[in-house]
């Protein structure tokens, strides 16, 4: 069983295929099983790489409290356990912050970060603003609607109550991600890192909008913008197909400057 000493935390791993490195980082209510429908897609043309963090799935769970702060080093962790290089991090919402953190902490290791229906809590007045607009109108749904459409959940109900049940494994909750954003990097942290940085949303995203995410884009001169039709917050989920297709798409793309040079 792989695991990763995150400053004497056990940090459990798997690494699947072989090829250029993808490493994906769950969200509030995932771990590393909740990526079964990328791995079997993926792991034929690349290393796919599944961790959890402390709190969540296998990892460590016994600390009476957790620090979202902490979570990019167990990213880290792993990426230096495996030896990884030009490794193409991929966050999925609030775990996006993770991934752009530790790709920032690592740059020798990260050539590119994916965020995934996030904005990776980079510090910026504008951006902040917009995201909570975002949040404010998406409380107002049950929480299962922010994350799946209507439809799906009525055409699958199984894969509706399998996603529900995979947080379950969880001992961390939303919350104990939430200090993640505090002191999140500038734009021109993320610049002068050379780390690549690619946002990834959904057409149907109830959490973050389009415009949000958009203006992001615009903001981080050199990103990438993949917006996918007909996805919501949860597309890894909900549409395996387009989420895998655009994220291979990116890792055979993304090169960082440093690489290039």
């Amino acid at each position: 069983m792989p695991i990763a000493d995150s400053d004497g935390i056990s940090i459990y791993y798997e690494r699947h295929g072989s090829g250029p490195a993808i490493l994906f980082v769950h969200g509030s209510g995932g771990h590393h099983a909740a990526w079964w429908q990328q791995v079997a897609a993926l792991r034929e043309e690349f290393t796919v790489v599944t961790v959890d963090l402390r709190g969540f799935g296998k990892s460590d769970s016994s600390m009476p409290q957790f620090d979202g702060q902490d979570f990019p080093g167990d990213v880290v962790a792993v990426l230096d356990q495996e030896g990884l290089t030009d490794a193409m991090l991929v966050g999925q919402s609030i775990g996006s912050v993770a991934a752009l953190r530790a790709g920032l902490l690592r740059p020798e290791r990260v050539g590119s970060v994916v965020l995934g229906h996030s904005l990776g809590g980079i510090s910026h007045p504008e951006l902040k603003e917009l995201a909570a607009a975002d949040r404010a109108e998406a409380v107002k749904l049950p929480v299962i609607d922010r994350l799946l459409t209507k439809g799906f959940q009525q055409e699958r109900a199984d894969l509706t109550f399998l996603f529900q049940q995979m947080g379950t494994f969880n001992v961390a909750k939303m919350q104990d991600l939430r200090n993640l954003d505090t002191n999140g990097p500038s734009l021109d942290d993320i610049r002068a890192s050379g780390v690549k940085v690619a946002f990834l949303a959904g057409e149907k995203d109830a959490v973050l909008s389009v415009k949000t995410v958009t203006r992001a884009h615009e903001l981080l001169a050199g990103s990438h913008l993949e917006i996918v039709p007909d996805a919501p917050h949860s597309m890894y989920w909900e549409t395996p197909e387009k989420y895998n297709a655009a994220v291979a798409h990116l890792r055979r793309t993304l090169t960082a400057p440093k690489e290039a040079a």
